[in-house]
């Protein structure tokens, strides 16, 4: 199944955790090693029990991140954008939208010289639907992670798993946290 099949058929649970972690494998890009300000959110993934506060926490304390364009300015929009309410429309939306910023954040970090490329958005929406792609590694990697969450979500709805899937989603999107920061670690190496 396309990750967009996936995205159409989850559940809020799903959607809020897949977002999530979208975000979560971003966040080298704000926060410093080991920070994990998304964390309490994880926690309302489950049944949306206190999203709304929760999420205002976090935003909360996101805001000392001084950014203002590239990448992280877009995980920072993605994380604005979160919907207050914990229903399918507005995850639905907002998982959609994460999942193409992970995506386009990856790829600039494929390309050698982090522009993006000039047919970007015709291979995302490809591989996304399942369609072959030549996207670089970086980006078939985190569709590969963004895929498996879903599925593993799908595979633990409404059974008494359901938090052990959100605990193999996590510990996918920490996976794909670290690539992404020795990936940034290596780019610093090279300019320096």
């Amino acid at each position: 199944m396309s990750l967009l099949e996936l995205i159409e058929r989850a559940d809020e649970r799903a959607l809020a955790a897949g977002a999530l972690a979208c975000l979560d494998r971003c966040l080298p890009l704000l926060a410093g090693p080991g920070a994990e300000p998304l964390r309490p959110l994880w926690a309302s993934c489950e049944s949306g029990q206190d999203w709304a506060i929760r999420l205002a926490a976090v935003r909360t304390g996101m805001e000392h991140a001084s950014v203002t364009d590239g990448p992280a300015a877009l995980v920072r929009t993605m994380l604005g954008a979160a919907p207050s309410d914990f229903a399918a429309v507005p995850l639905r939306e907002w998982a959609d939208a994460c999942s193409l910023v992970a995506l386009r954040i990856h790829g600039r970090l494929d390309a050698p010289d982090g522009d993006t490329a000039p047919d970007e958005e015709h291979l995302l929406k490809a591989a996304r639907s399942g369609e072959p792609a030549a996207v670089g590694p970086l980006v078939a990697g985190e569709l590969e992670r963004q895929v498996r969450i879903l599925e593993i979500l799908a595979e633990t709805t409404g059974t008494a798993g359901s938090g052990a899937g959100l605990r193999k989603a996590l510990d996918l999107s920490t996976e794909g946290r670290r690539v992404l920061r020795a990936v940034m670690s290596r780019r610093a190496r090279g300019r320096g």
